[in-house]
């Protein structure tokens, strides 16, 4: 069963070595476990909703309960203390477009807010009802979660919005065929809300972002439904599809998916190579994506989260004998890990591996096959069950993303975990920093940085300490050719800080093609763009907003 307070099944469980407890005592001091409060006392906690009853909407509170949060770290405290502040009035859950189209048109007539939800995994605020006047309906696309149709000619699916990732890949491969977007939330996550959210997969490379792979589909909107062609390129004008890529709710609910699939590889490996130092793996992997040699996915670790991952595998005897290999192979302190995947047919997957090992030899890679590529790949949806682990101990984790340019690769990284690193040094508190580059382009690479700290004696401290992490850092991100979200999307979190990186005349565009659409402002307001009808976004800039 999926659990109300945190991530993923109840059944998974991701347990942290021995040898990982130690190295996080060593680097960031003993962590204090707050305790949890229970279900049904947050239950309890649940107005009476606003709402008129309706065929498709449910009152029930728990269920109101199990959708008023995502998977950001401020909800995240708000799921263990119990302090959610809002709840919807309702959750509906449509079968059909109809149905969807129906609570469109029934929270239009009734100004009611309406917020969407996929797979409940947004780590940037998208699903969170707020302080409001109004109604708050959460439509959930949970029901909607099939292979309607596959045009084998043509290599388009057509999904419901609620299908999540495990029952794309599981309806497709009966068939032959992949989609072959595994984000890391591909357990819960949807394929409406990697639509809505401009999703990237771990497997890029081959199978290119969501934006790729969309082709078309359905749309609920105040305004009726917008079907979107799949046509395979166009000329004509904007692209409408591009519209809808990104909107996160603002221009109407996703409510069909076709999108381009792949037959099913035939053979598909992952490897790791160490490097000396970080700037020969970052040259190689810079190398590789120049070269277009035909990798299906790519990572590079810093030295810091090569030494972390390590140290979190467990088994210190093996790693121990290994770290004395590539210490005599000249890759000691400072090394790095690369991580990559071939797949393909095998005539493909030689020529690749041939091409990969000739590119990084320059570069002094040292190839260790495919034994940990193999032990990644099995672990490689587990890692969101890490908060887990490390609340148990004390510790809480979370993540900043973004992408920018080559030749601001090293500048952009160095900049995050310096602020990272120094943020909470008024409170004596230090902070583990670590990055790699997960996604890569020949124009340049993402910047994925993870931060570990000490909760401290409170959830409250938690989050304060969260916010003087959070939002200087993102605002240097924005302020250093950075792009405020590569993957993860805008939702409210990230809304105050798009206007930098759009400017005032993309803002512009962006507003007016909402308000278009939306004349009433019902749909997801707050998220994406920064409304005066949801309080306390704007100050998150500069972190005063009320606790």
């Amino acid at each position: 069963m999926r659990r109300w307070n945190g991530w993923g099944d109840e059944s998974n469980k991701m347990d942290l070595p021995a040898s990982g407890s130690e190295f996080l005592r060593d680097l960031v001091g003993e962590g204090s476990p707050l305790g949890d409060v229970d279900l049904q006392s947050v239950v309890a906690k649940v107005p009476k909703s606003r709402l008129a009853e309706h065929k498709l909407i449910s009152q029930d509170a728990e269920q109101r309960v199990r959708h008023a949060r995502g998977q950001s770290l401020p909800d995240w405290l708000a799921m263990r203390n119990g302090d959610y502040g809002f709840f919807p009035d309702g959750v509906a859950f449509p079968e059909t477009k109809d149905q969807v189209a129906e609570l469109v048109n029934f929270c239009h007539e009734k100004n009611i807010v309406l917020i969407p939800y996929g797979g409940g995994t947004s780590v940037a605020g998208h699903i969170n009802p707020f302080d409001s006047d109004r109604s708050i309906l959460t439509v959930s696309m949970a029901r909607m979660n099939r292979l309607l149709e596959l045009d084998t000619d043509s290599q388009i699916a057509t999904f419901g919005a609620g299908t999540p990732g495990p029952q794309v890949e599981s309806q497709l491969r009966a068939k032959g065929y992949t989609l072959g977007h595994y984000p890391q939330s591909f357990e819960l996550a949807t394929i409406g809300g990697w639509v809505a959210s401009r999703s990237s997969g771990q497997q890029s490379l081959r199978y290119g972002r969501i934006e790729q792979m969309f082709a078309g589909g359905s749309v609920e909107t105040t305004k009726g439904r917008l079907d979107i062609q799949t046509i395979p390129a166009s000329a004509a004008g904007p692209d409408i599809r591009e519209m809808f890529l990104g909107s996160e709710g603002r221009l109407g609910i996703i409510s069909e998916v076709k999108a381009r699939v792949t037959p099913e590889a035939d053979k598909e490996d992952f490897y790791v190579i160490f490097f000396p130092t970080w700037q020969q793996g970052k040259d190689a992997a810079k190398d590789l994506v120049q070269t277009k040699v035909q990798l299906s996915m790519l990572r590079l670790s810093n030295a810091i989260e090569t030494v972390t991952q390590l140290a979190l595998a467990g088994h210190p005897g093996q790693i121990a004998l290994m770290e004395k290999y590539l210490s005599v192979r000249g890759a000691s302190e400072g090394k790095c890990m690369m991580t990559l995947g071939v797949t393909g047919n095998a005539d493909q997957c030689k020529a690749a591996h041939r091409l990969m090992k000739k590119v990084i030899k320059p570069y002094k890679g040292i190839y260790t096959g495919n034994y940990l590529g193999k032990k990644w790949a099995e672990k490689r949806f587990m890692m969101p069950y890490l908060r887990e682990a490390l609340w148990e101990k004390g510790y809480v984790v979370d993540t900043l993303e973004t992408s920018t340019d080559w030749d601001n690769v090293d500048n952009l990284l160095n900049l995050m975990e310096g602020s990272l690193r120094d943020a909470l040094s008024d409170e004596s508190e230090k902070v583990h920093v670590f990055t790699h580059l997960s996604h890569f382009y020949g124009q340049g690479s993402s910047i994925y940085t993870t931060y570990v700290y000490r909760a401290g004696s409170s959830c409250d401290q938690a989050l304060a300490r969260w916010k003087k992490l959070k939002y200087p850092t993102s605002e240097l991100i924005v302020n250093n050719r950075g792009t405020i979200s590569h993957q993860h999307g805008v939702g409210k979190d990230h809304a105050p800080y798009l206007p930098t990186e759009k400017g005032e005349l993309g803002m512009h565009l962006i507003r007016t093609l909402c308000q278009s659409m939306d004349e009433k402002g019902i749909l997801n307001p707050g998220t994406l763009l920064v409304d005066e009808c949801v309080q306390g976004i704007a100050a998150q800039k500069t972190g005063t907003s009320d606790d």
